[in-house]
């Protein structure tokens, strides 16, 4: 009889113990579900370039941006656990995966890109996924967010559930000015502009117009 009792009560124990774990399992989820999502503040637009300079465009195809993009990420990623790559498409597609509890989860995600007046891209949220997790799309942006490394001029903001690139803030070290123009993916039509400031090239713009004098 006393062994029984012991039993049981064992039993009891290990139930109680399950019904709080999972408890607080579903607690910690609705908590990360419903947390609120904080504000994101998006780049201020440069200024016009006042310095001398030059300025082209160049027209491209999806092909030939979609190599430098992952040629970018494949060097920018290289000493981080997290791997993600861009395809473009009739859209943009974003492919990766992101940690969730002890495991990674696949990531996918198609944007729309839409070109801003100053030459930088917001991609919005047009189809967004976790793997099999249904969770809000704007939770998912958070997670990215969180996880994902990306460059300093690359904003998340889940808010709206739109990715800003600050194309015209991105370092180059030959000190071009870069801005997009155009991007109809459908049609695989691309345009991008660059600004060459004369000093670069080692030009002094008030020394050159004397000589045209």
């Amino acid at each position: 009889m006393l062994t029984e009792k012991k039993v049981k009560k064992k039993w009891k124990r290990y139930f109680f113990f399950l019904l709080t774990a999972n408890i607080a399992i579903i607690a910690i989820l609705l908590t990360l579900i419903f947390w609120p999502i904080p504000e994101k503040n998006l780049p201020d637009k440069k200024e016009p370039f006042e310095q001398k300079s030059s300025e082209f465009t160049i027209r491209t195809t999806k092909e030939n941006v979609n190599e430098l993009i992952n040629a970018y990420l494949s060097e920018w990623l290289k000493n981080t656990k997290h791997q993600y790559r861009v395809s473009l498409e009739d859209d943009v597609h974003l492919i990766g995966e992101l940690p969730v509890f002890s495991t990674t989860v696949p990531l996918s995600v198609h944007l729309e890109p839409i070109v801003q007046e100053n030459g930088d891209v917001v991609l919005r949220q047009n189809s967004i996924s976790l793997g099999r997790l249904e969770l809000p799309n704007q939770k998912i942006m958070e997670y990215m967010d969180k996880y994902l490394p990306t460059p300093e001029w690359v904003i998340i903001d889940p808010k709206e559930e739109e990715i800003y690139i600050a194309v015209t803030e991105m370092d180059i070290r030959s000190n071009f000015e870069v801005a997009v123009e155009h991007i109809d993916l459908e049609v695989n039509h691309l345009a991008i502009k660059i600004k060459v400031p004369y000093e670069t090239l080692g030009i002094d713009p008030a020394e050159d117009l004397e000589i045209i004098e």
